[in-house]
């Protein structure tokens, strides 16, 4: 008699632990993630000059972040850790639904994300991913599940609950949207490069935590990295390849488990 094998649970809380971090990173220039400290008064950062000469590096951030969650593609890459858990995020997305990525907790707990459209959301777990599932489940529950599901897709309607925090790792506009325009307190910083493009930083000290965000000052002021050290989620999220076209190909019906 065949094992039942049972629906693989989703990522948890994986593209919650990314925004959580993402969210607390920019508290600088998003007013939904709390309060910030008092604007600026002196003169000088009232009419700055240098890079977005006039504006306030709150100002900078609402225009950072606009410019970022209307990217037509881009590609995000997260280091950071959240209630002790390190989790590692790489996904390249485009504003026709199309998704490839890994997310990656713990020590090498690895899911593959994968969408060629808005309809569906392929996943595809690694053996350690695999066994964490598998936990507690009998013995027979277990190698079956392992059977069905190792080096296989498990597809399902991106509009499956199980898949939302997923998807919304594949949508700047989801990713990006709590922060709120209208946040004081943000210090404009020293120019810098990251990954080869001039950058302003934008800082915030908080306490016992540092957030500081690189916005690029050539071309359109896209988001470039989200720096947060100190406190208890800290972590490194970078932005790249703007405007990059992205490959997706959906699985072969052979690679594509089936759950029933």
């Amino acid at each position: 008699m065949r094992a039942p094998v049972p629906t693989p649970t989703r990522p948890r809380a994986r593209r919650a632990a990314v925004a959580a971090l993402l969210c607390a990173a920019v508290a600088a220039g998003a007013a939904a993630c709390g309060p910030s400290p008092a604007s600026p008064t002196s003169s000088e950062e009232a009419k700055p000059a240098g890079p977005f000469a006039g504006l306030t590096g709150s100002e900078i951030a609402d225009k950072a972040f606009a410019a970022t969650a209307a990217a037509t593609s881009l590609t995000v890459e997260a280091d950071t850790t959240s209630e002790g858990e390190r989790t590692r995020a790489h996904f390249s997305f485009d504003g026709t639904g199309k998704c490839v990525g890994t997310l990656t907790t713990g020590a090498a707990a690895t899911t593959e994300v994968l969408k060629v459209d808005k309809k569906n959301v392929y996943l595809r777990f690694d053996e350690t991913s695999l066994n964490e599932q598998a936990e507690g489940e009998s013995p027979e529950v277990r190698e079956a599940m392992l059977k069905t599901l190792r080096g296989r897709w498990v597809e399902t309607p991106a509009s499956d609950p199980d898949a939302k925090d997923v998807v919304s790792m594949c949508d700047a506009k989801e990713l990006l949207g709590d922060f709120e325009k209208g946040a004081s307190g943000v210090a404009r910083g020293e120019e810098t490069t990251v990954g080869g493009q001039k950058a302003l930083a934008l800082t915030e000290p908080d306490g016992g935590v540092t957030r500081t965000v690189y916005v690029a000052t050539e071309g359109t002021p896209y988001v470039l990295k989200i720096v947060t050290k100190g406190g208890d989620e800290p972590g490194t999220i970078t932005f790249a390849q703007y405007g990059k076209p992205v490959t997706a190909k959906a699985p072969a019906a052979k690679d594509i488990a089936d759950l029933d």
